[in-house]
């Protein structure tokens, strides 16, 4: 499987590392760490050195609450950072943004994938995606990231509505003329949705998979985990990981985080162990793969000390009987 970004072609037969990068003021997170030019290269560097494989830069926050800003505003931050990384690192390097007008000066700069948490709701950002043939994340959110918290989606029927989503964003994009490989889909974990909701959606990933398109997962310390751990921003680390290996363990492509070396020692042990059982890095539809390993008979179970093959352990037999 490969990702198609301008004249770059990504492997993603393991799960890639994206780093994230804001130059803003007011991300949850790290806002006001990289405003300075000099300050986001050296961290763009750092992060390549630690092991990522993409850059994603950031002009304005979407955290929820952030109010939007307009694209002169949101290229005067971005734009001299994208220019100056371009020269420095040798890995792609995305945009996040949702306005076409910031995507294409970007991509003129050096930028070869738009990470757009509209899906691109914006009516020029398709015709830019297929003129200059760049990446694009379609991504899911429910509402504005303003007030998207105010009435976020539960967890009754959010995959259901995040599926679809994504099922006709993508139709919408390769109707247009977009090519498939181009195309990496993003449920949107903490847009707009409950705490329950972002735990439904990660524990099935492969679900969404099944849509054919690589996935995306950004938790990188958000809220849900401090509900989850009772931990603030800046103790989230290991929660932030856990859920990333649940999430490339069962089948996202893509991880966007804030702690690159750390993600990526953790997904190079998780796929490493979990390939020994012959599971590995999840590809195809999920019923597919459950037709790799063969069921545990409980009709007929062996004389009692007898040890099961590694595959049959745990509760990865039930849900392929359908049980758990």
């Amino acid at each position: 499987m490969i990702w198609k970004a301008c004249e770059k072609s990504i492997s993603l037969d393991t799960p890639l590392v994206m780093g994230v990068l804001n130059i803003t003021p007011d991300s949850f997170y790290d806002g006001g760490k990289f405003v300075d030019v000099e300050n986001a290269c050296a961290a763009a560097v750092k992060m390549q050195d630690e092991g990522a494989d993409i850059i994603d830069i950031g002009g304005e926050s979407s955290r929820p609450g952030a109010k939007a800003i307009n694209a002169n505003e949101e290229l005067k931050r971005a734009l001299p950072v994208i220019k100056k990384i371009a020269r420095e690192i040798n890995i792609p390097i995305s945009i996040d943004t949702y306005k076409a007008e910031v995507a294409s000066a970007a991509i003129e700069a050096g930028a070869v994938i738009v990470n757009d948490i509209s899906a691109a709701a914006d009516p020029d950002m398709l015709n830019l995606i297929k003129r200059t043939g760049a990446g694009i994340v379609l991504m899911h959110k429910h509402g504005k990231p303003e007030t998207m918290q105010n009435e976020p989606l539960d967890e009754k029927n959010v995959l259901a509505d995040v599926i679809d989503f994504l099922r006709a964003a993508v139709k919408k994009a390769v109707d247009f003329g977009i090519e498939k490989e181009q195309i990496v889909i993003d449920p949107g974990i903490g847009f707009g949705k409950t705490f329950a909701a972002n735990e439904i959606l990660i524990g099935n990933i492969n679900r969404i998979a099944d849509l054919a398109y690589p996935v995306l997962i950004g938790a990188s310390r958000k809220k849900f985990i401090g509900e989850i751990t009772g931990r603030e921003a800046d103790e989230r680390l290991a929660g932030s990981i856990a859920a990333h290996i649940v999430a490339a363990l069962n089948g996202a492509k893509i991880i966007r985080t804030h702690d690159v070396a750390e993600t990526k020692d953790a997904l190079k042990v998780a796929v490493r162990l979990a390939g020994q059982n012959g599971a590995g890095s999840r590809t195809g539809t999920s019923a597919q793969r459950r037709a790799e390993l063969p069921l545990r008979d409980f009709d007929n179970p062996p004389p009692f000390g007898h040890t099961f093959p590694r595959e049959y352990s745990g509760c990865a037999t039930l849900k392929r009987r359908g049980e758990c």
